[in-house]
């Protein structure tokens, strides 16, 4: 499901401006790359503050529907106010279908529950990263990487390498040659790992 976003072109700019524009809930930005000119655009606030809850708002390709023009884009920068609910600035960047893009994607891990270092050696699940950096066409981008530790032993360690991910989609770490991990199970001294250990007198 492809997510889209209204907004529209402004040409008033400046501190000014900014401040008028969210004092009547819009929020100012721009969009701007693939060659062509930088363009400011303001967005309804509402909109743009609960989209930006949704997780894949932040690692999807997004359908900019600019003054009734539609084009993709991804999100590149926002900025929140230090304490209010207020986005103040938002960043797009236009995508070329036929261009590879660099984008941080969101790890989903499933399975802990049932992970042999879990549930019969009493460990803990330590995520080491919670997203990773993808290479791959605007079309083959995955929303999230799923992370499978079904069958993850205490002392183990799984690898960026050890993950399956789409076709053409590749982890940017792998592709400069560091495997980075992703997530391992740290035994417990003195659970369930210390005490099968030793065996009944």
């Amino acid at each position: 499901m492809q997510i889209e976003i209204n907004a529209v072109k402004r040409d008033a700019q400046g501190t000014g401006a900014s401040r008028r524009l969210r004092r009547a809930g819009r929020v100012p930005g721009i969009v701007y790359g693939n060659g062509v000119t930088p363009q400011a655009v303001d967005l309804n606030h509402k909109d743009l503050y609960f989209g930006l809850k949704n997780e894949a708002f932040h690692s999807s390709v997004l359908s900019l529907n600019l003054d009734g023009v539609k084009e993709p884009v991804l999100l590149r920068d926002f900025q929140m106010h230090p304490y209010k609910p207020l986005v103040l600035h938002i960043d797009f960047q236009r995508v070329d279908a036929t261009q590879k893009i660099h984008m941080r994607v969101p790890l989903h891990f499933v399975n802990a529950e049932i992970a042999p270092g879990v549930k019969l050696s009493g460990g803990v699940v330590s995520h080491l990263i919670t997203d990773a950096e993808v290479q791959c066409l605007p079309g083959a981008l995955p929303e999230f990487i799923v992370v499978d530790l079904a069958k993850l032993e205490a002392g183990q360690t799984i690898h960026l390498s050890d993950l399956p991910l789409p076709a053409g989609v590749e982890f940017a770490s792998l592709v400069r040659g560091e495997d980075q991990g992703v997530a391992n199970i740290l035994a417990i001294r003195g659970g369930a790992a210390a005490g099968e250990a030793e065996p009944a007198a």
